[in-house]
């Protein structure tokens, strides 16, 4: 119990956390040296962990040194540049999670929100085939939407708007569209239970598990 509230504590810590300072080294130009090192910060965990986690752990953590090595010595162009790293970040998240639903819906694959839907209430209706289909589609097109905003807001409005954007608004939005395709749902499809996003998730993850 609480190993949990610890962990879910760090998480709020660093969801609220890392977009303040972000936020707070795009605001000042004296924190260029804090700015490269917040910016980079997260590629460096992950990069790690990935190499922690791989089969060939120890020429990746190798690998892994030999990326910090490089970042160190390019230290004073990282600290110029840390914006546009930023940047590359979030139009990054963006676009993978554009291509993550809107590679199901070429033809002859399955919706990524069908098969969400299809673990929790086995089998679907057409109705509800339709509908999760249309989510998918909904999901893809806010990415876009998010990838292009992002984009246009950092090379042609000030650093501190796209800043409050990217920062401060976009986990609000996507917030809002989990909330709007609830409410939707409830009315398109008034007879299916009503289940939230990370109960579809589960399902889904233990479906796939699930020795056959």
């Amino acid at each position: 119990m609480v190993r949990r509230i610890v962990r879910w504590l760090s998480i709020a810590a660093l969801l609220i956390g890392y977009p303040l300072l972000a936020h707070y080294t795009n605001l000042y130009a004296h924190s260029n040296n804090l700015g490269a090192l917040v910016s980079v910060a997260p590629v460096i965990v992950l990069v790690f962990v990935l190499a922690w986690n791989s089969p060939k752990r120890f020429i990746m953590l190798g690998a892994s040194m030999l990326l910090c090595i490089a970042l160190w010595l390019e230290w004073s162009t990282l600290e110029q540049h840390f914006g546009l790293i930023y940047w590359l970040q979030d139009v990054g998240i963006q676009l993978i999670l554009l291509m993550t639903f809107g590679s199901t819906l070429i033809a002859g694959r399955q919706p990524l929100c069908t098969r969400f839907a299809e673990a929790v209430h086995p089998p679907l209706t057409p109705q509800h085939e339709k509908y999760a289909r249309q989510v998918t589609v909904a999901w893809t097109l806010f990415f876009a939407v998010m990838a292009i905003t992002t984009t246009l807001l950092f090379f042609l409005a000030p650093l501190s708007i796209w800043s409050v954007f990217t920062n401060f608004l976009i986990l609000p939005l996507v917030a809002t569209m989990f909330i709007a395709e609830y409410w939707i749902r409830r009315y398109a499809l008034p007879d299916v239970k009503n289940t939230h996003f990370l109960d579809a998730v589960r399902a889904f993850r233990n479906a796939q598990t699930r020795p056959h």
